[in-house]
Formats: C-alpha cells, sequence, structure tokens
C-alpha cells in the first residue's frame, strides 16, 4: 500500500497536534566501532524529539487518544502508571496544555522530596493518588471518574501508556515516517529494536509496516517487565484493532508477525531495576555517541540490542535501527 494512501486513512481519525516531527535517524559510527567490526550499520530513530513535554513515544499515542472530538465536555484526565511513569508525566504536560485538570493514580512509594518525573507530575499540575498496587490502579481509575462527575465535571480515562488501538495509529505514523527515511534496499533487512511494554508502540509499528508490505522489516521489543510471549499477544491484538480503527483487514498484520521478536531476558529483577547488561549499556550509548538512556526502558532495550549484536544474530549487511523512545527524567530519579 503506497504511503499516501496509508496517511489518507490517518486522516480520517482527528488528533491533537503535539509532535514535532518527522524525528530524525542518525548514524552511529563510534557505538558501531565499539562492538566490534562485524557490526552491522548502525542508527537511530530519535522518538526522543517528539517535543513535547520532554518527548518520548508517548507524544504520539496521546495525540489520538486527545484527539478534539474525544475531549468534548472532558473537564479532566484520568490515567495511570508507576510513580516516575514517562506516560503520566506527558499526560500531565498534554492536560495543562489544553487547559484541563488531571489525576494521576501511580503504584507504588512517591519519593520524597519528589524527584525526576514524579516531581514533573507535581509541576504539571497533576492531582497525585497513590495506591499500592497495580491491580488497584483501575479500581481508583473509575474513583476518580465518579468524584469528578459528582463534583459536576466530565473525566476521561486514558488506559495505560496510551496503549490502544487509537493511540497505536501514532506508531502507524511513526512506521510511515521510517519507511520514508529509510527506503527498502534489496537484498538488505532493517531490524527496528524497541523497549515495550504495555504494546502499544509495537503495535503501532507491526500494522504501519505491514500495511507498507515491508518484507525487509523485523521488530524486535525488549520488555521492560511483560513476560514476552504476553506481549506479542498484547501487541499482535492492538495491531489487529488498529487496522480496524482505518478500515482496513486486520488479517494484514499477519504479513510482519512472523518477523515480530519479543524478548523479556532484560527484565532482570523487575521493572525499573537495572541489570549489569543495562549498565553498560547506558555508560557504553553516553560515551561512544553522547546518547542519553534511561533506567527504565531504553537502557533495556540497548543492551537487548548489544546482547544480539553479540549472539551474531544480525547479518553484517543489515542495517539496525534502534528506535529511542526517550525516558530522560528517570536517570535524576
Amino acid at each position: 500500500m503506497r504511503p499516501e494512501a496509508i496517511y489518507a486513512l490517518l486522516d480520517v481519525h482527528p488528533r491533537t497536534h503535539l509532535t514535532l516531527g518527522p524525528t530524525p535517524v542518525v548514524h552511529l559510527p563510534r557505538l558501531r566501532g565499539a562492538l566490534g567490526p562485524e557490526t552491522p550499520e548502525l542508527l537511530a530513530k530519535l522518538d526522543e524529539a517528539t517535543g513535547f513535554a520532554l518527548g518520548g513515544n508517548k507524544v504520539r499515542k496521546l495525540e489520538y487518544e486527545l484527539a478534539p472530538p474525544r475531549l468534548r465536555g472532558v473537564t479532566h484526565l484520568i490515567t495511570t502508571g508507576g510513580v516516575q511513569s514517562n506516560h503520566c508525566r506527558v499526560a500531565a504536560a498534554a492536560a495543562a496544555r489544553l487547559g484541563l485538570g488531571c489525576v494521576l493514580v501511580v503504584n507504588g512509594d512517591p519519593p520524597d522530596p519528589p524527584t525526576a518525573n514524579a516531581l514533573l507530575h507535581r509541576l504539571l499540575g497533576a492531582k497525585i493518588r497513590s495506591v499500592s498496587t497495580r491491580a488497584d490502579r483501575q479500581p481508583a481509575m473509575e474513583v476518580e471518574l465518579a468524584r469528578i462527575a459528582e463534583f459536576g465535571g466530565k473525566g476521561l480515562i486514558v488506559p495505560l501508556g496510551a496503549s490502544t488501538p487509537l493511540g497505536a495509529l501514532g506508531y502507524v505514523r511513526g512506521a510511515l515516517e521510517l519507511h520514508e527515511q529509510l527506503p527498502a534496499e534489496q537484498d538488505r533487512d532493517v531490524h527496528v529494536v524497541l523497549a515495550s511494554s504495555s504494546g502499544g508502540t509495537l503495535a503501532g509499528l507491526a500494522a504501519g509496516f505491514a500495511l507498507l508490505e515491508r518484507t525487509d522489516i523485523h521488530l524486535w521489543a525488549v520488555s521492560a517487565d511483560t513476560p514476552a510471549e504476553e506481549l506479542l499477544s498484547t501487541a499482535l491484538e492492538l495491531a489487529t484493532r488498529a487496522l480496524e480503527e482505518l478500515d482496513m483487514d486486520p488479517a494484514i498484520v499477519q504479513r510482519i508477525q512472523p518477523r515480530m521478536n519479543t524478548s523479556d531476558e532484560e527484565v532482570g529483577d523487575g521493572y525499573g531495576i537495572p541489570t549489569d547488561a543495562s549498565r553498560e549499556a547506558t555508560e557504553l550509548w553516553a560515551r561512544s555517541e553522547g546518547m542519553l538512556v534511561d533506567p527504565v526502558y531504553t537502557s533495556k532495550a540497548a543492551a537487548g540490542l548489544i546482547r544480539w549484536i553479540r549472539e551474531g544474530r544480525f547479518l553484517a549487511g543489515d542495517r539496525i535501527v534502534f528506535l529511542h523512545t526517550g525516558g530522560h527524567p528517570a536517570i535524576f530519579a
């Protein structure tokens, strides 16, 4: 399917423009050199530079979740995540931009005094409701929704990570950007490596590249917490539903499904807890390319990329694209 036809499908769905795009693709020659002479060409797509509220992949997804028709009559956004959630940061900033109240239901113990994203959540004017566990988050959001209604307002619950069929459309658009920046080359595969948790970014890329019929594209998602099989299942479900949003045959996702890889090898002791491999990746990225990766998501994706290069999973003539999905404030947690 031609890109202009896919853009036309996307344009049927309104969005609130937040992204300053397209985000750039840059070469990583010093990192490639540090990893050895057999390392394939290395590049990064800098979605850390989406340009709103310190950027990151959440911006693209929220553009569709917060489309103007969905906000009619809405007075408050309600969403959830961990105490250092990037998604919560961007949602709070979007609420401020749109003149809405914001309630963040976060699980875990907040730092005292607040630091990093926990500080930014408060600076952006969000009301914070803390709960003990992930299982407590959805019920607490429903309570906040009812409370807002009781006082004459109207809340909109934005699911975790904005990882919904609508939110995934942001990364259908991201796939189109990357397609235009890296056209297919004969007998040369492209491996896109990214961090993933709630599956929306992976889903959007899968749907986008399936529509584009890019048989050279392979997706490698490194989980920050979710078991690999569950992450793949979630992403495929979101991708099929995103295609339905575009009035396309959901079976199209089968074009790329065999080239979707998910890994939970880098989770270590759990979400947000660095590993020896992620620490090595953080230092290597910083010292070779001046590129900062966060301890929750991108450092673990970078560790996965290093692991696969060392294991010889890629051919010398391939191209590897690291999707930098942001998250810098977590460095200062």
